[in-house]
C-alpha cells in the first residue's frame, strides 16, 4: 500500500453509477428475464476500462472497477455464496429503501423528512433483488466472478497507467436470516470463512482488498436499546470476528471502509469518529476509510491531534461527500486535505470520498455526471493541497 511521500495520493470508496446498458441488463437479470450473457460480460469489461481511465483522468491514484458488475452488495454476495435461497414476499419484491427507515433515532427526531423521502423514494428505479435466507451450509462459489473482476480491473489499470488498485468486498457479517445454523455465532463464523476466500483471491492477485463494513457504525441509528458503551462492546465483538476472517493475511494489503450509511438525511444520530476510532485501530488492516467531508463530520480532522495513529497505519478521510449533490469547490477540498495532513501527518493519509455514489445500482440520489464532477473536484483539490504541503521542501 503506497503512502503519500511526495504528494497526497487519492482514492475513492468504490461504487459509481452503472452505465445505462449494464443497468438495463441488471434489471433483466433481477427479474429473471432473458438476456445476452456474453454481451453483458463484454459490456462490463468495457465499462470497467472506461471507468478506470476516467478515474485516472480525475487524478485518482488508487482505482477500482466502479463495482460495474455488481447490482448491490446484497445481490453480489448472494451470487457468490452457496447456502442461501431467495424468498419473495407476498406482493412481490419490495422497492429498496437504501438506509432510509422510520424507526431509527434520526427518524424519531425528523419524522416528516423521512416520510417525505419514502414517498419520493430515490431507490424506486434501483435493481430489485429478493431477500435471501440461509438454508444450508455456506461456502464460497464465486471464484469465476472474482477472477472476472480481477482481470477486468487489472486490464483497465494497465491501459490507464494506474499503479495501484483495490476491490471492495463484503465484511464477514450478515443480517440475512438464518434457518440452518444452530447459533448466530456458528452462522457468522461460517459466513466469515466463506467471504475470506474472496479476500485471499484479491490479495493473491496483487490488489488491495477493501473490507466494506458500514454496519459497524451505521447500526447505531437503529439500536435505540443500547447505550454508547454497550454499542462499543458490540462493535468490538464484530471486530474480533473480522480479525478472525483476516487472520494470516498481510495487513498492508487490506483497507477497511465504514460509513454512516448512504443517507441523504439530517444525520443528527450519527456516531462521531472519536467514539469509535480506537475500535477501528484494532482491525488488522493497513488503512481506514471513513466519512469526513459532510457537515456532520467535517470537524473531525481534529481527532488525530488527540488520538495517536498506530505506526504503519494510514487514514483515508473522505473529502468529498456522497450525501448531497452539491459539487465541492476544489479549494474547499484542498483546505480540508491540508487540515487532515497537518493533524495526522501528510505521509499518514490518503484521501477519498465519504462513501460510494451508487451502492445500489439504479439509485438516483447521485447522478453519473454529479459523481464524476465530485471525483474531479477530489483530484483537483488534492493537486492544490499537495502544492501547498510540499512547497516548503
Amino acid at each position: 500500500m503506497k503512502r503519500s511521500t511526495d504528494r497526497i495520493r487519492v482514492t475513492h470508496t468504490g461504487s459509481l453509477p452503472r452505465p445505462p446498458g449494464i443497468l438495463a441488463t441488471m434489471h433483466l437479470i433481477a427479474a429473471g428475464k432473458p438476456h445476452d450473457e456474453k454481451a453483458h460480460e463484454a459490456a462490463i469489461a468495457q465499462g470497467v476500462a472506461e471507468s478506470v481511465k476516467r478515474q485516472k483522468d480525475c487524478g485518482i491514484d488508487v482505482v477500482n472497477d466502479g463495482e460495474c458488475g455488481k447490482p448491490s452488495f446484497l445481490g453480489y454476495i448472494g451470487g457468490r455464496l452457496a447456502g442461501f435461497e431467495p424468498r419473495i414476499p407476498a406482493g412481490g419484491i419490495p422497492v429498496p429503501t437504501g438506509p432510509i427507515g422510520t424507526t431509527g433515532r434520526d427518524a424519531e427526531m425528523f419524522p416528516e423528512f423521512y416520510r417525505n423521502v419514502l414517498e419520493h423514494n430515490p431507490f424506486e428505479k434501483a435493481v430489485r433483488l429478493p431477500p435471501l435466507v440461509c438454508t444450508g451450509p455456506i461456502r464460497y462459489v464465486g471464484q469465476d466472478k472474482i477472477q472476472r473482476d480481477i482481470v477486468n480491473l487489472k486490464a483497465g489499470m494497465a491501459a490507464a497507467g494506474a499503479d495501484e488498485g483495490f476491490v471492495p468486498t463484503s465484511a464477514p457479517f450478515t443480517i440475512m436470516p438464518n434457518e440452518h445454523y444452530r447459533t448466530d455465532e456458528e452462522y457468522q463464523e461460517a459466513y466469515g470463512e466463506a467471504v475470506r476466500e474472496e479476500y485471499k483471491a484479491i490479495i493473491e492477485a496483487g490488489l488491495l482488498a477493501q473490507i466494506d463494513f458500514p454496519h459497524l457504525v451505521s447500526s447505531w441509528d437503529a439500536r435505540k436499546d443500547m447505550s454508547l458503551a454497550d454499542y462499543r462492546k458490540w462493535a468490538q465483538m464484530q471486530v474480533e470476528r473480522l480479525n478472525h476472517a483476516l487472520r494470516g493475511l498481510p495487513e498492508d494489503r487490506i483497507r477497511f471502509h465504514t460509513c454512516y450509511g448512504v443517507n441523504f438525511g439530517p444525520r443528527m444520530s450519527d456516531l462521531q469518529l472519536a467514539d469509535v476510532i480506537d475500535i477501528f485501530f484494532k482491525i488488522k488492516a493497513g488503512s481506514y476509510s471513513f466519512e469526513a467531508a459532510n457537515p456532520r463530520h467535517e470537524h473531525e480532522w481534529r481527532v488525530p491531534e488527540k488520538v495517536k495513529i498506530p505506526d504503519g497505519k494510514i487514514l483515508i478521510p473522505g473529502v468529498v461527500t456522497h450525501s448531497n449533490a452539491m459539487i465541492e469547490h476544489p479549494m474547499v477540498v484542498a483546505d480540508h486535505i491540508e487540515r487532515w495532513a497537518r493533524a495526522a501527518g501528510r505521509e499518514n493519509i490518503l484521501v477519498g470520498n465519504d462513501c460510494g455514489f451508487a451502492s445500489v445500482a439504479g439509485n438516483t440520489e447521485i447522478s453519473m455526471t454529479v459523481a464524476w464532477a465530485k471525483l474531479n473536484a477530489l483530484g483537483e483539490g488534492a493537486r492544490i493541497a499537495s502544492g501547498r504541503l510540499w512547497k516548503t521542501q
